[in-house]
């Protein structure tokens, strides 16, 4: 890692709210989301947040849990964080289908999405064949995953429902290593069968960002993101011209930007989040 220089420094002091991802970032769970622990920095870096009165959030783009759930999983390992604190593909979908008027949505996957969808006045269908829906939303839905739950999907697109997916990441971190992401693995079989095209609603779509920023009232370019998936966090930071951090406990590694454009690399390329924390404190 290269020591960041003076003005790279000098934007980190100057921002104003963190938008942190969490697995693979704060911590480290099994493939089901499950047994998180955090890693190494990473509470001392949200305390020290807290402390200083610097908003943040937790966007994942996990979908197994809702956020509720996942801020109070972060509390359990404990991260000083109110039960507001995360946010998901789902929160963005939410707002996603508000403004383009999608009342009734069939969901490919669990609780995780389909309740904050639900909280937002969107009626959720389950994919059977026959279902009509404005539009098709996959997330993570791994053992319930059907060859008849596709075929559902990819009947409601053909016939007119718009085509979203929680993540197009091939990949996402857990203590055992690399794990498939299972709305990328929907999103392939559904754009292979009916050519449709795919919206993200979560990272590293912008709404991800956007979302973000009005959670913490806070202007995207005003925001640094910090992420260990090279094709998430990073990306979406430089479509919102917020400050990019990545970190290599996760997806990522040293080599990651080796051969990414300058301008489409990390402001900040950490070992951890407990080297941001350490800058932020000016040690």
């Amino acid at each position: 890692m290269d020591e960041p220089g003076p003005a790279v420094l000098d934007r980190l002091r100057a921002v104003r709210g963190f938008v942190l991802d969490m697995d693979g970032t704060l911590v480290l769970g099994d493939r089901e989301n499950r047994g998180i622990r955090a890693l190494p920095g990473a509470v001392e870096l949200v305390r020290l947040l807290a402390d200083r009165g610097t908003p943040c959030c937790v966007f994942t783009n996990g979908t197994v849990k809702t956020p509720q759930e996942c801020a109070h999983a972060l509390q359990q390992a404990g991260f000083p964080v109110p039960d507001d604190a995360v946010l998901t593909p789902a929160t963005a979908a939410a707002e996603v289908f508000a403004k383009r008027g999608h009342r009734r949505v069939m969901v490919l996957g669990g609780k995780g999405v389909t309740e904050p969808l639900e909280a937002a006045g969107i009626e959720t269908l389950p994919p059977l064949r026959g279902t009509t829906a404005d539009a098709v939303l996959a997330g993570w839905y791994r053992q319930e995953l059907t060859f008849e739950a596709l075929e559902a999907a990819c009947f409601a697109v053909l016939e007119g429902a718009r085509f979203y997916s929680a993540s197009l990441s091939p990949w996402f971190a857990t203590a055992e290593g690399r794990t498939l992401g299972s709305s990328r693995a929907i999103s392939a079989v559904v754009r292979d069968i009916t050519r449709a095209r795919v919206t993200v609603v979560g990272k590293p779509a912008l709404p991800a960002l956007q979302a973000s920023a009005r959670r913490l009232g806070v202007a995207p370019a005003e925001l640094a993101v910090v992420g260990d998936d090279p094709g998430l966090e990073v990306p979406m930071a430089h479509r919102g011209r917020a400050l990019a951090v990545a970190v290599q406990t996760g997806i990522g590694d040293a080599d990651a930007f080796r051969d990414v454009p300058e301008h489409r690399r990390p402001h900040l390329d950490l070992a951890d989040v407990g080297t941001l924390a350490r800058l932020l404190a000016g040690d």
